[in-house]
Parts: structure tokens; sequence; C-alpha cells
């Protein structure tokens, strides 16, 4: 046995850890990645949309680009078609992948340096159109495509480390000082507003984990028997975190270039004082061949699988490596504890339409929501620990939890239950209860409502004018103006008798584009836009339209007073 062997045999048995779990908000993970690890993260966004906030994708592709034709065919200065791949997506939706109606909530954030030859700015044009402007999957609004960072094909960054190459070279370790903070800009933007950067000693560790636990053979499949993963103090210590994946590109993994993608991309520093885990995925070199003509080579540059080596479901929920993952994202997330819930759960008393309610307080909770028969009461946050219901029916029978809210507005498991009914006579029709906004577009918006068991039909009343008579609990309002303000109730019907009008709810909306075509420097004048170290932003949307001049022309839409939009 070689000394190698030997040494990764000591190394996977006693250096390694179990992965552990932390109290992570699963609604707070997050992926990234260069190269290969910028399509890897595409794909895990894509087939995991459910679990994913946002995506951060430097030097990447458009999602089952690979798929569909040689891998060549996806890097250099390639113009991939996506007509497939939007179409795929859109038919392996809540099946092979997550529903993809979860893409439109995504953050996402794309860098493509000026000088990147291996995946040049036309094969991130057509990830942006996959995205936004023929997938249509993620509003233009969430996405931020920078394309002017002077960069080769390397991982940006805004301080010096040991052993990294130069911005405008493409060479190992692929890690540089572009004067650009790439990790910052992929964070805020996922994240939003984030406390200042620890540029000194951090406070948290690395723990090189054990990978082999949710991967049989793991070697076989692409990816290393270990990982590595970054935990601040506050995590280690149990206040509420963040998860984000970063994956490393091709020649970047632990075995051959060591530490630096994992201490030198610049996450740390942001996570330690953000309450954000950092996990590093190890992939390897294999000798596995393709089994396709897309690929006829084995992966011997350690890349993560974007092209098929280990199976053509690579890009499905079932990819060997992608299904590995999902098994260690879930496995951070499951000690997610944000906060207590409340005891002692108690009805204090009860008259012919209201029920009071008290509970124990529960220490570091910024308020409780109430849940009447599994809808939400309050509209807003209840700050006391006492609460009086009191748009009830009388004789009527209503179950009650109430749950914390700790200070990121993350919801605590449910209190007890309890049970009362109102005194006086029944209603021969209930009220409807639970009455709310789902969806809302440039001229509809759909309610929703719990099901009366009194009830045969029900009224809908918008502006205070019945509008509609319908028999389920669901109901879409049609041809309305944008941008306007309604407000809407209803009542349950039985026997001709109709209930009191169930409690309010209103929305608004959306805003018809208005969309003016001009060149940048009109448009700072025009006050839609601003101009800031020789570039023009976007008011609103703060998307970067290019230089301040009169010869970049750009199709600028206002959705909201004062927000504009690239469209």
């Amino acid at each position: 046995m070689s000394i190698f062997l030997i040494l990764l045999l000591i190394n996977c048995c006693f250096g390694a850890e179990k992965l552990s779990k932390y109290n992570a908000d699963p609604s707070e993970t997050s992926v990234s990645g260069l190269s290969s690890g910028a399509f890897f993260a595409t794909q895990m966004q894509i087939a995991f949309s459910e679990s994913i906030k946002g995506a951060g994708i430097v030097a990447g592709g458009p999602y089952d680009c690979a798929a569909q034709t040689s891998y060549t065919s996806c890097m250099y200065s390639s113009n991939p078609s996506i007509t497939k791949s939007i179409s795929n997506t859109k038919s392996w939706s809540g099946n092979k992948i997550d529903d993809i109606k979860n893409l439109s909530r995504q953050k996402v954030y794309m860098i493509s340096g000026t000088s990147d030859t291996t995946v040049s700015v036309s094969i991130m044009n057509q990830l942006y159109k996959y995205y936004v402007t023929e997938g249509q999957f993620i509003p233009s609004e969430n996405v931020v495509f920078k394309k002017d960072l002077k960069a080769a094909h390397t991982f940006p960054t805004d301080f010096d480390s040991t052993g990294n190459n130069p911005c405008t070279t493409a060479s190992s370790p692929y890690v540089s000082n572009c004067g650009f903070d790439g990790a910052e800009a992929i964070l805020k933007h996922i994240y939003g507003p984030l406390k200042a950067k620890n540029t000194g000693s951090l406070t948290g560790k690395f723990i090189e984990i054990d990978q082999s636990e949710f991967l049989t053979n793991p070697r076989s499949s692409g990816m290393s028997m270990t990982g590595w993963v970054y935990v601040p103090k506050s995590c280690d210590n149990g206040e509420v975190c963040k998860l984000h994946i970063a994956y490393h590109g091709c020649l970047q993994g632990y075995e051959k270039i060591g530490d630096k993608y994992v201490k030198n991309t610049g996450y740390n520093r942001w996570a330690d004082t953000n309450n954000i885990i950092v996990l590093y995925p190890q992939a390897v070199a294999t000798t596995t061949r393709s089994l396709t003509d897309r690929a006829p080579f084995p992966n011997m540059n350690g890349c993560w699988d974007w092209i098929g080596w280990y199976g053509t479901d690579f890009n499905h929920k079932t990819g060997k490596q992608s299904a590995a993952m999902k098994k260690m994202i879930d496995r951070v997330v499951s000690g997610f504890n944000p906060i207590d819930p409340p005891t002692q759960l108690k009805i204090d008393s009860i008259t012919d339409n209201s029920i009071s309610l008290s509970w124990n307080q529960v220490i570091g909770a910024s308020g409780y929501n109430i849940y009447r028969n599994g809808q939400k009461v309050n509209q807003f946050i209840i700050t006391d620990n006492k609460f009086l219901d009191n748009n009830l029916n009388s004789g009527s029978t209503y179950t009650f939890i109430v749950k914390s809210l700790s200070s990121q507005g993350t919801e605590s498991i449910s209190s007890n239950t309890v049970t009362g009914k109102t005194t006086g006579e029944s209603p021969s029709v209930e009220v409807p209860n639970g009455l709310a906004i789902t969806d809302i577009t440039l001229n509809s918006i759909s309610l929703s409502w719990a099901p009366s068991l009194t009830a045969e039909q029900y009224n809908i009343y918008r502006n205070g004018n019945k509008i509609a008579t319908v028999s389920l609990t669901t109901y879409k309002d049609i041809n309305l103006n944008s941008n306007t303000e309604y407000k809407y109730q209803i009542t349950s019907l039985k026997d001709s008798q109709e209930s009191e009008k169930s409690l309010e709810v209103k929305a608004s909306t959306l805003m018809e584009k208005v969309c003016f075509n001009d060149n940048n420097y009109n448009h700072v004048v025009a006050g839609r836009a601003r101009q800031s170290g020789g570039y023009v932003f976007a008011n609103g949307s703060n998307q970067n339209m290019g230089l301040y001049n009169t010869f970049t022309r750009t199709n600028l839409c206002k959705t909201q007073d004062n927000h504009y939009i690239i469209g």
C-alpha cells in the first residue's frame, strides 16, 4: 500500500468528524460556486428550489446545458441553446426537480470576468436568459449580473492571500485579489444588509467532516471522503444561523490546492459576524468514464458533475452528488430550534362572541402569533402574553395554538392546544374564517379561506360590493386594474341565509411595466437612474446598466414608484 493511501485512510478514519446539526434556519440556505462549482450550484438551486434561498454564480452556465450538447459547447465563447433546458425545467417541475414556482422568490448574483476565456460572458448571458428573459423563472429585479470585472477565470476577492494567482491570470489556485469582494456581493444580495466582516482573527472553527456517510463509496462518484465546514462561534453556541454552501471549481479541491478555496475566498470573514455557517464540500478526480459522447474522458480535474460522469440523472434530485448534498444540507439544518414555544396556554374566559387566552412568556421572544382553527388570527405581532379573540360566533367551538417569534421573525413549534365553545345560540350560518391573499398579478388577486361546516356556498365581496358566489374555498378575482388596492370580505350561505361578513383583507395589484429606451446619460438626467464611478445604476433595483455616456442604451422599465429594472 502506498504512503499516499495510508495517509488518506488515516485522514478519513481519524481526522474527519461527523457533520453536526446546528440551529440553522432551513429557509436561509444558499449556494454558490466557481466554474464547475457554479454549474453545480445552479443544478442544486433548480433541483432543490424549495430548500434554496438564492445562488451566487461565478463563471457558470445554463442549467442542463451539458445534457443537451457536448460540454465544450457550454464553455469558452459559445452560445449554447437554452430552449431544451427551459422546456425540461418546466416538464420536470414537481417531479425530477422541485416545483419551479419556488424560483420566483430566489435571488441570484452572477459574476463574469472580462478576461475569462474558459467560461466567457456569452455563456453567462445564456444563463441570464434562462433565469430571466426567456425562462422567466426569476424576476429580473432579483438577479444581478456583474460583467465588468477585469478578471480571468478566478474567484474574486479584495485581499491578498499567500499563493493566490493574479486577477487577470487563469492559474492555480484560481482565487485572486481583484479589488472586488465576490463573497460580500453574493451574500449581501441573497441575505440583505450584513454586519461588517471580520478582517482579523476569526472566532469560529474549521472542521473537517466525513462525507462518506452521505454517499456510499463517494470517491467512485467524484466526491472526497471528507469535506470542510466553517462554524462561527455564535453558531457553535446555538444561536440561530444561516447556511451557505460554497462549491469549488475544477482543480480547486482540497487534494489539488489544500485549503486555499476554503480559507481564501472571503466567505468566512462575513460568516463570522453574521451567523452564517459555510459548508465547503469537496469533489475529487476519478477515472470513471462517461457513457455518452458529451464527455468521453474521465473527470481528471476533480470537477463537480455538471456533465454526467456519474449518471444521466446528474442534474436531478436523484443525481448521486446532488442527493448527497441534499442530505448534508438536511443534516446541518436538522438542529433548527429558533425559540421555545409558549407553554401552559389556557382559556381564561368565554362570552357569546369572545374567548380570552393567556400563556407563559417565552424568554427572548419578540412576540407571538395566534392560530384559531389552523388559521392565523392576528394581523400584527402580539407582544403581550394574553389575547382576546372577539370576532367569534356564539355557540361555536374553536381550537387555539400560539407560536413564539424569534428576533429574526421565525416561528417556534406550536404550544399546547386548547379548545373552547362560546356561549349562546349557535348561528345557522357560520362566518368564514382564515380569509387570505394567495397570489397577486397585474390584473388579478387570488383568495382562499377555511371551509365552514354549515356553508353550502360563499359570497365574495370586493370593496363592499358582492362580485361572485362560489362553492369552493378559493376564488380568483380577474380583470382588475394594475397598481390598485382592493378590499375583500366573504360570507357563508345556507338555505338562502347569509352569515355576517368575515374579517377584511386587502391587497394591491402589481404595477404594469412602463419602459423607456434611452441612453444612460438621459436616464440619469430623467431621474430614472444614478451614476457612480463612471457606471449607471437603476433606481430601486440598483442594477448595473453599464457606462455613463450617451452611447450606451438601456431599456429601463418602471415597476413601482422610483423602482426601475432592466427589461
